[in-house]
């Protein structure tokens, strides 16, 4: 069933108001009419007080052609689910491209789809399906930030290029990129729904994206995308009725809740020491260190001999990272040089 109303039923609504009120005009009482003639100062203030309050009636602006569909409550929720979104993307991001992102939203509404489109001029729509919600989702991407990210990805310095198409070599390498945002996606909406999004089709003009008829009311939600030097614009386009079946979540102490309960599962920790130790890391043996000046590290060749501070006898560092974690000495496992670890260097 339509939640807009046609022409007819407003006018039919508006005429059946004014009969109402036409109604309780005419039943006015004998009492109130003989006080309205009545020139007394008493009298005058009775009919004073009473056209006063006529008059005070509370309303509200509505526009019939841009229907709230959500509450207040429930576009709060909305910005902090996505706050969320692009905190992790970029973390996601930045360690995929190997350099800095970062992703801040900059406003959430609520706008008819055909405004959505209109509002945009050249970029990169992912559209997306959100099991197990029905219907689809956009992902909109500037093409200069696009093509910053795939230059980032094959190594370059993060150049732009004026072309407002993808070739079939950047296509899976953008979609390894949206892959990564929708991990970080599905993050941040579990404390409301547990979605897989997943890539439906790549589309570089917005007339060939319908994800909801024209008039349908969409959230729209700006993110501003800064990859290293390099910036732009990024949206997520999600219509009203992809989102219909979850508004009762959409609340701020019930995403609260499931984001603190989940928190507090034992799931939840095994997820978190599952990934934690898939993490790699680099480990270094230091054999020693050494000052020389740079005349003689110029003059260095083939076979020369640097002496070092450490010992034979005493222990080697292994250092995680750039932390010196553990002691020991170097040793062989069969054939292969290993490490055999004698102490564990703590932290002051």
């Amino acid at each position: 069933m339509s939640e807009i109303l046609s022409q007819a039923e407003i006018e039919s609504l508006l005429s059946s108001l004014t009969e109402e009120a036409g109604a309780q005009e005419s039943n006015t009482s004998p009492r109130v009419a003989n006080l309205e003639k009545d020139p007394s100062p008493g009298a005058l203030t009775k009919n004073n007080t009473k056209r006063s309050s006529r008059s005070a009636v509370a309303y509200e602006v509505y526009d019939f052609r841009r229907p709230d569909k959500f509450s207040k409550e429930q576009l709060r929720t909305l910005q902090m689910l996505h706050e969320t979104f692009g905190r992790l993307a970029g973390t996601n991001l930045s360690a995929f491209l190997r350099t800095n992102v970062n992703i801040d939203l900059i406003s959430l509404e609520q706008v008819p789809y055909e405004e959505y489109l209109r509002s945009i001029s050249s970029s990169v729509f992912t559209i997306m399906s959100i099991p197990p919600l029905s219907g689809q989702a956009a992902l909109e991407m500037e093409f200069g930030l696009v093509f910053t990210m795939l230059d980032k990805l094959l190594g370059g310095p993060g150049r732009s290029i004026s072309r407002q198409n993808l070739t079939d070599i950047e296509t899976p390498l953008f979609q390894q990129v949206v892959s990564r945002m929708f991990s970080a996606l599905k993050t941040a909406w579990e404390g409301v729904v547990i979605v897989n999004p997943s890539v439906e089709e790549i589309e570089t003009s917005s007339q060939f994206v319908q994800i909801a008829p024209p008039s349908d009311i969409v959230v729209s939600i700006l993110f501003e995308v800064r990859v290293g030097e390099a910036h732009g614009a990024m949206s997520l386009c999600i219509p009203y009725m992809v989102l219909k079946p979850i508004t009762a979540k959409l609340s701020a102490q019930k995403w609260f809740a499931a984001t603190s309960s989940r928190k507090q599962t034992s799931a939840h920790r095994k997820s978190l020491i599952g990934q934690l130790g898939s993490t790699k890391v680099d480990v270094a043996v230091r054999m020693g260190r050494s000052r020389i000046n740079i005349q003689d590290f110029l003059l260095l060749r083939a076979g020369d001999v640097i002496r070092l501070d450490q010992k034979t006898k005493n222990d080697m560092v292994l250092t995680v990272g750039t932390k010196d974690k553990f002691r020991g000495k170097p040793s062989l496992s069969g054939k292969t040089i290993a490490f055999h670890i004698n102490d564990t260097i703590e932290e002051d």
